[in-house]
């Protein structure tokens, strides 16, 4: 009786969500089940038995996160072409780690970065450096998708975002702890075919609804049926009419833009979770297939991003710009519940106005946006669209499932990462290299366990939004692996002293300068007052999302000029190198 009062009670959107959810869900965990692993080959790296098609599929899962899905479109819908540099820096990022690493990388034969680090630099405290490196990378990352999850849930199960936060808590631990790499790159084939379908269908329905064109990518640059005006001239011409900047141009600075695009690209480049995908292959041939696979993929949600930026943006400004709070349709007092949609009636007029207009006399700065009535976090737009577009009920669940498979399956991979470098690269092969599989399979799933938990705390207190989380571990990885990366492969003459330095080097200063601009209460607590405004006090106009290129270039200089200035690595070390770069020459390859 109580369960039929509970659904008397839930909306159609909620019941359409809670219904594919469960549906989802069941499958995840089934699959986790029949792809339990067994041994800590299977654990790691799947047994290196996926097919390139699959692993493709699994790779383009584990790196599409909630930032590709929730945020990214999210922050272009907000920021219009500023937002581009996420476009271009993710996929930029991809195609040089699958050209420019992978291959080199699944040659070296080692199961994690740790590892790869720590056999070419010949040195377990290198390994350690690397083991801390990865763990504060992955735990940066994962907590925005947690902080994904708790967004999906808090709308569409009406449950409290941090009681969204633990169920999928909950869920990743099952299948991340049980299955290992092996059950979840083959729940991630499941997950990217959810997500996939989830962003494309509402894509296509919008664009024909808009446009009349079924091709999202080729919608957003056609015609608006209702004005008969180009989309892109018609969302410039309402932007500036309510005070914002045109849609399609930007405000940031060029070294800004140009820091942040290049700390995403080389941190693609560096990420573990992502990196360790091209070893659950047989072959080094199967490692660059999966590669092209997973491009092709990738680009089948990041093509059409751009588009579901414009349709949301046209479609918030359309609905709610100058008209009557009262007669606002179900979908926005359903976001407000959640508290990421505020209206202020500042004039008390009943009209919500949503401008960029300044006080009179004042810089414009968005501190200064006082006639501003209207709240929306960015993080919302791609979730909210399909219901802004009047879409039917079965949509918006369709979403919200797409929504929660890409956070779920890159939060497995992290959880994966993290708890692989305590199991095997600290505990194995630091601190008790005689230490059992059965004991360090055993090992590897209580870490898992324990990240889970960490991932949750810091996905129910994030730093910022989603997209911008992510974007603080991309620019950790770039000032801390990418250089020991390249170097490890493009030169002979890289050592232990240099690479070390320029890591620990690298990675604090760029996690110094986020905390201190990002996390202010935490900075507060030990003395130290942030500024009140913020982006005024930027190291040369950088912002925490940029400073990753920075602490990547510092990275390089003290990798390269220790190394010069120190004994080179043993000749067996360079003649590894050699091996990796050139296994025609040095000897027949092995896989």
């Amino acid at each position: 009786m109580l369960d039929n009062m509970f659904l008397a009670q839930m909306d159609p959107v909620q019941g359409w969500t809670l219904g594919i959810a469960l549906v989802t869900f069941t499958v995840y965990i089934g699959i986790a089940i029949w792809a339990k692993a067994k041994s800590t080959k299977e654990f790691y790296i799947a047994g290196k038995g996926v097919p390139s098609l699959a692993n493709g599929m699994a790779t383009a899962a584990d790196w599409m996160s909630a930032a590709s899905f929730i945020s990214m479109a999210g922050i272009i819908s907000v920021v219009g072409r500023d937002g581009s540099m996420y476009l271009m820096g993710w996929t930029g990022g991809y195609v040089l780690l699958a050209l420019l690493l992978a291959p080199y990388l699944r040659r070296f034969g080692k199961y994690t970065v740790p590892d790869f680090i720590g056999d070419r630099y010949y040195s377990s405290s290198a390994r350690i450096v690397a083991v801390v490196c990865a763990i504060f990378v992955s735990f940066t990352y994962v907590c925005g998708q947690m902080q994904g999850v708790g967004i999906v849930f808090s709308r569409f199960l009406k449950v409290d975002q941090d009681h969204g936060v633990m169920i999928g808590m909950g869920l990743v631990f099952f299948y991340a702890v049980m299955g290992g790499m092996k059950g979840i790159t083959y729940t991630q084939v499941a997950q990217y075919c959810v997500l996939i379908f989830a962003f494309t269908v509402p894509a296509i329905f919008i664009a024909i609804q808009m446009t009349g064109n079924p091709i999202p990518q080729f919608g957003f640059g056609a015609e608006h049926q209702a004005s008969g005006e180009f989309l892109l001239d018609r969302l410039d011409g309402i932007s500036r009419e309510l005070g914002f900047g045109a849609y399609t141009e930007g405000s940031k600075g060029t070294l800004d833009l140009f820091c942040i695009t290049a700390a995403l690209m080389l941190g693609t480049a560096g990420l573990p979770h992502v990196i360790v995908r091209f070893y659950t292959v047989k072959k080094v041939k199967d490692a660059r297939s999966s590669a092209l696979w997973a491009l092709f993929f990738i680009a089948i949600l990041y093509t059409a991003a751009p588009a579901v930026a414009v349709f949301a943006r046209t479609n918030l400004l359309d609905t709610v710009a100058g008209k009557k709070y009262s007669e606002m349709p179900p979908w926005f007092k359903n976001w407000e519940e959640t508290g990421l949609l505020k209206f202020e009636d500042k004039n008390k007029d009943g009209v919500i106005q949503y401008t960029g207009k300044t006080e009179k006399n004042k810089d414009r700065k968005p501190a200064d946006l006082a006639m501003n009535e209207l709240t929306v976090n960015r993080d919302i737009m791609v979730l909210a669209n399909p219901e802004i577009a009047n879409l039917p009920n079965w949509v918006v669940g369709l979403v919200a499932a797409g929504g929660l498979a890409a956070a779920l399956s890159t939060a497995a991979g992290l959880l994966l990462v993290i708890s692989t470098a305590v199991a095997h690269d600290l505990v194995k092969k630091t601190f008790n290299p005689k230490l059992s599989e059965k004991k360090e399979l055993l090992v590897a799933r209580i870490a898992a366990g324990g990240a889970v938990m960490v991932a949750g705390y810091f996905g129910i207190h994030p730093p910022d939004y989603v997209a911008a989380v992510v974007a603080f571990a991309f620019g950790l990885a770039a000032s801390s692996f990418f250089p020991a990366i390249i170097l490890g492969i493009f030169w002979k003459r890289a050592n232990i002293y240099g690479v070390i330095t320029g890591m620990v080097v690298g990675i604090g200063f760029t996690a110094a300068y986020i905390i201190y601009f990002k996390f202010g209460g935490l900075m507060a607590k030990i003395g130290i007052t942030s500024p009140a405004n913020e982006a005024d006090n930027w190291l040369f106009g950088i912002s925490p999302e940029g400073i990753g290129a920075i602490g990547m270039i510092i990275n390089f200089i003290l990798a390269i000029g220790i190394s010069l200035a120190t004994k080179p690595p043993p000749s067996e070390v360079q003649d590894l190198v050699d091996r990796v770069r050139f296994p025609r020459k040095a000897f027949k390859e092995e896989d």
